[in-house]
């Protein structure tokens, strides 16, 4: 009989897997990255593709016209990103002067607040206003570097689209039987559910808001805006910091461009744009469908950036939901951590059944 290990033990080795499977992963994140990509993108156009099994399409109808879809949209934002990348390095030197005269004034005031003006000189000398978009423009490089494996993405996409009709069918019959296979294909498909609920949701109201930034940035006359626009599209996916990720950079223009008065314009129209379409709408659209907290989501925000770089911050989320499935809801044992990783909060029962439970 095999001796029981303590849980300190297991927690142990647990970690240790989990630092061994994280390396790895972050080692070939180039490929990784990308297959991943492929997988959520599958997901995505599988509803079509259930559209077109169900009304008695082709075989290859079912595969070429999700296959097609995912190939144009990957196309366009390639495409957008790529002008986006050379509009923001052709227009940053066209701002230096702005910037410069922007910093001469802020120095003389708080100069006279009686702050050393030397000390002032020093640490103005070393600003350049290239730097202030220096993160925009990584971030988009890295997205344009992930999107330069277009080719790999598509013969994984080619592969998968091939595969899915099968896989979902076969996936079925497992999952209506019982041991540890049908509650690992189970938690599989659930996953599936829930990342194609997310994907939906958060590329829908990423359009609206998009959509409603450019309109702002329009009226108040701020470079680039449909730049800003595509920016705030990518970062919708970033869950918490996605959004400031989004307003720094047209808010810095605004300033340099338009004064402070631009700046703060800028500022109120994304947060009353994103307090009502993220904050108070998508959240009912949305509902538990990531099953994870506030703090798990900052957490896997952080990691996978690391191991992914750009592409890992807008995967955070799915690559988090399919840790949980593979680890949590695939092992009956373990579903007592469901109500730990979620945030989701049981609603206290009335006041008179409390008063009767108290009473007992």
């Amino acid at each position: 009989m095999e001796p029981a290990r303590s849980p300190a033990l297991r927690v142990l080795a647990g970690t240790a897997a989990a630092v061994v499977t994280v390396a790895g992963i972050k080692a070939v994140g180039s490929l990784a990255g990308p297959a991943f990509l492929a997988l959520v993108l599958t997901i995505s156009v599988n509803p079509l593709r259930g559209w077109l099994d169900r009304h008695g399409a082709p075989f290859w109808v079912c595969v070429a016209v999700p296959l097609a879809t995912v190939i144009l949209v990957l196309l366009a934002l390639g495409a957008a990103l790529a002008v986006s990348v050379a509009q923001l390095a052709l227009m940053l030197p066209d701002y230096t002067s702005q910037f410069d005269a922007l910093v001469t004034s802020a120095t003389h005031t708080l100069a006279e607040y009686g702050i050393d003006q030397r000390k002032l000189q020093d640490a103005v000398s070393r600003l350049d206003p290239s730097q202030l978009f220096a993160y925009v423009q990584a971030f988009l490089n890295g997205l344009l570097s992930a999107s330069s494996a277009l080719v790999l993405i598509v013969l994984l996409l080619f592969g998968m689209c091939i595969d899915a009709t099968g896989t979902v069918r076969q996936l079925a019959k497992l999952a209506d039987q019982e041991g540890p296979r049908a509650d690992l294909v189970r938690a599989l498909r659930a996953f599936a559910r829930d990342t194609g609920r997310f994907l939906v949701v958060t590329t829908v109201f990423g359009l609206l808001v998009a959509a409603l930034d450019v309109v702002a940035l329009y009226v108040l006359a701020v470079p680039l805006p449909l730049l800003w626009g595509l920016l705030s599209f990518l970062t919708n996916y970033i869950p918490n910091i996605g959004f400031v990720v989004g307003l720094a950079p047209p808010a810095v223009l605004g300033l340099l461009d338009g004064g402070v008065g631009t700046m703060v314009w800028v500022v109120v129209a994304y947060c009353a744009i994103n307090f009502v379409l993220q904050s108070l709408i998508q959240p009912k659209f949305l509902g538990d469908a990531v099953g994870l907290s506030f703090t798990l989501v900052n957490i896997s925000l952080i990691l996978w950036s690391w191991v992914l770089g750009p592409l890992g911050a807008i995967l955070a989320v799915p690559l988090s939901t399919l840790v949980r499935a593979l680890l949590v809801d695939a092992d009956p044992s373990k579903h007592w951590l469901t109500g730990l990783l979620s945030s989701a909060v049981e609603p206290r029962p009335p006041a008179s059944r409390r008063a009767q439970e108290g009473e007992r």
